[in-house]
């Protein structure tokens, strides 16, 4: 199953594509250098924009090679772009290690997956139905 995103170069990078046939996500590029210092946020700019179609969504996950040999991660986890915004698309990166990381221009910063989404219709209701779990919160199975 396919679908057609739209995307518009803002910068010189080449378009992102999937590396492997059955790749879930296409990897996103810097379109700028930058220094991050330890825990510092920055939002770094993509030189993307998209079209994406009404009911999907594009969701920008962190790499977890940046993760795990760098302590880079993205400020939110995972960002959402809806389908009606139009504008470049930025990654809040995030430096959790204790070394400055050179964000280097064309180098990775993120993987885009593009997943379905349901519009919901909200029903207000005097009560909900119970459940075995009903209220029950954080750490309700047990550590």
């Amino acid at each position: 199953m396919s679908i057609t995103i739209k995307m518009q170069k803002i910068s010189d990078l080449p378009l992102p594509t999937y590396a492997h046939k059955g790749d879930s996500g296409i990897d996103i590029y810097a379109a700028e250098e930058y220094d991050l210092k330890p825990m510092e946020r920055k939002l770094i700019p993509t030189g993307l924009k998209l079209e994406i179609p009404h009911g999907y969504e594009g969701q920008v996950r962190p790499k977890s090679g940046l993760a795990i040999n760098h302590g880079i991660s993205h400020a939110n986890a995972v960002g959402t772009i809806d389908s009606s915004y139009r504008g470049e698309i930025k990654v809040p990166l995030i430096n959790l290690s204790d070394k400055t990381y050179r964000i280097g221009k064309g180098k990775k910063i993120g993987q885009l997956i593009f997943a379905k989404v349901e519009e919901a219709i909200f029903e207000e209701v005097e009560e909900l139905s119970n459940t075995t779990r009903n209220d029950s919160g954080f750490g309700s199975t047990g550590l």
